[in-house]
């Protein structure tokens, strides 16, 4: 499958966009349907976490995304532009906690990663000089069409 790159404007409204692009191309890269409302919903906490993130510290830069498949895997990265330095204290101690990985703690971005993490198949977030990618990734049991 050839990579779909997105960029939006940091507004609430384009996430819902976004969540349906996603799903499309999902769909199209042979994500069981069962799946597609989780990949809906992470791809739309990550956007929403992506977009707040912007509007406080850089409400000009766009969010992007990238949607790719390989190896019978749908992957999709949402990044932002809020530098590792920037990054809210609350989610900088959501990444370094060990219970993120079962869903606890108290903060909206931790109760945002959570939402993700108990939605896609597998998860990485990393924050760095340029900004925050969070990954996620679903099976593609179908072969691709895109």
């Amino acid at each position: 499958m050839s990579t779909v790159e997105l960029s939006f404007s940091a507004l609430p409204v384009h996430v819902r966009t976004a969540r349906l692009i996603v799903t499309a191309v999902a769909r199209r890269s042979g994500v069981a349907e069962p799946l597609l409302d989780e990949v809906r919903l992470a791809v739309g906490e990550a956007c929403s976490r992506a977009v707040e993130a912007h509007r406080r510290h850089c409400p000009d830069e766009p969010v992007r995304l990238e949607l790719s498949g390989a190896d019978r895997r749908f992957e999709v990265t949402v990044s932002d532009t809020v530098p590792g330095e920037d990054t809210p204290g609350d989610l900088r101690a959501a990444m370094d906690a060990d219970e993120f990985e079962y869903g606890l703690g108290e903060g909206t971005a931790e109760l945002g990663l959570a939402v993700i993490a108990g939605l896609a198949d597998d998860v990485e977030i990393a924050a760095t000089p340029k900004g925050v990618q969070i990954r996620m990734s679903w099976p593609a049991e179908a072969e691709a069409t895109i």
